[in-house]
C-alpha cells in the first residue's frame, strides 16, 4: 500500500507550498483535506491501471532482503510530515486549548511510564522562601565539577574573597553514590520582563524573572536510596563545605530598617578581627576554661533537646574599660567560626522590634549587647521623661511612644522567642555589674560570668611576646612584680609597648609608668579620702 500510494501523494504534495502550513483557517483546512483525499483516491486508481500494464519490479515481503530506495524513504517521510501538520492544523481549529493540553499531558505521562528513570526537581525557591536544599546541592556539586566540563560559571560574591564555581545552564554532571549513578542537570529559564504597577509611565520599572533549578535523574529502583541516604549525604557534605568557605560577618542595624523586609534589618561587613585565644592577654587557666565551655556547648545539641532547653549560651563580661572584652568576643567568633550581631539597645523602639530583630538573626552566631547597664538606664530615662510630660505634649516632641522593657529583654534571652534559632551565644558586657537587675543575672539567662580584670603577670607575658617578640628579658621580672600591686589595663600596657621600636627603651618606659601609677594610687589612699571612694577601691580590688 505504501509503495502504491506514495508516488501520487508525493506528486500531490509538490503542488502544496510550505507557506500553506504556517497558519490554517477553518475553511482552508477543510478544502486542503478534501483535496488531498481526492488526489490520493484518483492516484490509487491510476496506479492500479498502470500496474496491470507492466511487470512489478520490487516486491516487499519477508523473503526479500532488498532495501527500499532512498526515494521511497523520503516520500514516506514527507507523507508522514504532511499528515502530522494537517492533523495539527485541524486540532488547532477544532479542539479546545484545555482539551489539547490534557491530551498532551496524558501522552507525555504514557511515554514517561515506559522510561526506567525518575527525575527529581530541586527549585531555588519554595514559594517566597529560599530552598535550603537547592543551596546545599549547589555547594555539593562545586567540587565535583569534572575538568572536561565545557562551560563553568565563576563568581566572586559580595564581601567575600573566595571565587565560587557553578554549572552553566543545561550542563550535566554524573555522580556516583554507593554504586548508584546519578545525573545532575542545571536548568535556567528566563521569562519576559513585566512592568511594575505604580511606576513612572515614562520610565517604567521592569521586573525580570529567572527560574533556576536542578534536575536529578536516576533509575527508579533506587528511589528510596536517593531520598533517604543520598539527600542526607548532600546536606552533611554541603554543611562542611559551607563552614570552610564561610567569611565571618559583623552585622549592625540598618538606619532605614523600618521600611524594609525582615531580612533587610541588618547590614553586614566582613569581620577581619585578628584576635584569637592564643593572642589574648588573659590568664591561661581562664582562657582554657572558656574554650572548654565553648567546645562542650557545641557538642550538646542532642543534650539540649533532651532536657528541653533552647540551644544557646549566655555570657556576661564585666570589668573596667580597656580590659579586652571586645577582643574576647572577637576571639570567640574566630574560634567557633560564628558571625557577630552587634545589637544596640538604645536604637530599638520597643519589644516588638526586638523580637523582629531576633527572628532575623541567623544560626551559628554571637549576639552582642555592649554596655547593658547604660542601655537599660537610657530606656528608664525615656520612660521617666514621658511620664513627667503633660498630657498631649509628648506628641509634639521627639520622645518615642514605645520603649524596650526589662521584661522584653528577659523574653529575648530565655523566653519563647529565644527558641527561634540554634547554636546562638548571647554576650552582654558591662563596666558596672552591680547596676544590673538580679533577674538578668540568674542562671539560664547568664550561664557564665567572666571578670575581665586588670592585667596580670601572665597576661603581660603574652603581650610582650605579641608586641616585642620576647619571652625572656632581665626587666620582665621587675615589671611582673610591679603588676602584682598596680592596676593597669591591657589596653594601657599595649599602647606603651607600641611607642618605640627599641625593646630596652620600651620596657624602661613601662617600668616608669607602673611606678608612677603605683605612687599615685598610694597618695590617693592617704587619710582624708572620702569613705565612699575607699569603699569603691576595696570593691574593685575584691573583684
Amino acid at each position: 500500500m505504501l509503495a502504491t500510494t506514495t508516488p501520487f501523494l508525493d506528486r500531490t504534495l509538490r503542488h502544496i507550498k510550505p507557506q500553506m502550513f504556517a497558519s490554517f483557517s477553518l475553511s482552508k483546512s477543510s478544502k486542503l483535506f478534501h483535496h488531498l483525499l481526492h488526489s490520493v483516491t484518483v492516484g490509487k486508481k491510476q496506479q492500479q491501471q498502470m500496474d496491470t500494464a507492466r511487470k512489478p519490479t520490487i516486491v516487499f515481503n519477508a523473503n526479500n532482503s532488498q532495501c527500499p530506495s532512498a526515494k521511497l524513504i523520503f516520500s514516506a517521510a514527507a507523507s508522514v510530515a504532511a499528515t502530522a501538520m494537517l492533523i495539527r492544523s485541524v486540532a488547532k481549529d477544532f479542539v479546545p486549548l484545555e482539551l489539547r493540553d490534557y491530551i498532551f499531558f496524558k501522552i507525555k505521562n504514557l511515554i514517561l511510564s515506559f522510561r526506567s528513570e525518575i527525575t527529581l526537581v530541586i527549585e531555588e525557591f519554595d514559594g517566597l522562601n529560599e530552598n535550603l536544599l537547592y543551596k546545599a546541592a549547589e555547594l555539593y556539586l562545586e567540587p565535583t565539577i569534572p575538568p572536561d566540563t565545557k562551560r563553568i560559571k565563576l563568581a566572586l560574591p559580595k564581601r567575600q574573597g573566595k571565587i565560587s564555581f557553578s554549572l552553566e545552564s543545561n550542563e550535566e554532571i554524573v555522580d556516583n553514590f554507593n554504586g548508584v549513578q546519578v545525573k545532575w542537570r542545571f536548568v535556567s529559564k528566563n521569562f519576559p520582563p513585566k512592568n511594575i504597577p505604580g511606576s513612572d509611565p515614562y520610565n517604567p520599572l521592569l521586573l525580570t524573572t529567572e527560574a533556576r533549578f536542578f534536575e536529578l535523574s536516576f533509575h527508579k529502583k533506587h528511589k528510596e536510596t536517593i531520598l533517604n541516604n543520598y539527600m542526607q549525604h548532600i546536606l552533611e557534605i554541603s554543611k562542611d563545605l559551607e563552614e570552610k568557605k564561610k567569611t565571618l560577618k559583623l552585622f549592625t542595624l540598618k538606619s532605614d530598617r523600618y521600611s524594609g523586609r525582615i531580612g533587610d534589618m541588618w547590614q553586614a561587613l566582613n569581620l577581619d578581627h585578628p584576635a584569637t585565644f592564643q593572642t589574648l592577654a588573659m590568664d591561661s587557666d581562664l582562657k582554657r576554661k572558656i574554650m572548654l565551655d565553648l567546645d562542650r556547648f557545641m557538642k550538646r545539641k542532642e543534650y539540649y533537646k533532651r532536657v528541653g532547653k533552647a540551644w544557646k549560651r549566655g555570657y556576661l563580661l564585666f570589668g573596667p574599660p580597656g580590659t579586652g572584652k571586645s577582643s574576647l568576643i572577637a576571639a570567640m567568633a574566630n574560634y567557633l567560626n560564628f558571625d557577630v550581631y552587634d545589637l544596640e539597645l538604645t536604637e530599638i523602639k520597643g519589644d516588638s522590634e526586638l523580637r523582629k530583630l531576633l527572628i532575623s538573626t541567623g544560626n551559628k552566631s554571637i549576639i552582642v549587647v555592649e554596655d547593658i547597664d547604660c542601655s537599660l538606664e537610657f530606656q528608664d530615662r525615656l520612660a521617666q521623661t514621658r511620664a513627667m510630660m503633660p498630657q498631649g505634649l509628648h506628641r509634639h516632641m521627639q520622645v518615642p511612644q514605645q520603649q524596650m522593657t526589662l521584661s522584653g529583654l528577659l523574653n529575648f534571652i530565655d523566653g519563647l522567642w529565644s527558641t527561634c534559632g540554634d547554636e546562638r551565644i548571647i554576650v552582654f558586657t558591662t563596666n558596672h555589674k552591680d547596676r544590673l537587675d538580679p533577674a538578668l543575672l540568674r542562671p539560664g539567662r547568664i550561664d557564665v560570668q567572666i571578670h575581665m580584670s586588670y592585667i596580670t603577670p601572665c597576661g603581660f607575658k603574652m603581650l610582650a611576646s605579641n608586641y616585642l617578640g620576647i619571652t625572656e628579658h632581665p626587666q620582665l621580672l621587675e615589671i611582673e612584680e610591679l603588676l602584682k600591686t598596680t592596676k593597669v589595663t591591657p589596653a594601657e600596657v599595649g599602647e606603651l609597648l607600641m611607642k618605640d621600636e627599641g625593646t630596652e627603651k620600651v620596657l624602661q618606659g613601662l617600668i616608669q609608668f607602673l611606678q608612677t601609677t603605683l605612687s599615685d594610687a598610694a597618695a590617693e589612699l592617704q587619710p582624708g579620702m572620702s569613705q565612699q571612694y575607699g569603699e569603691k577601691v576595696g570593691r574593685d580590688l575584691f573583684l
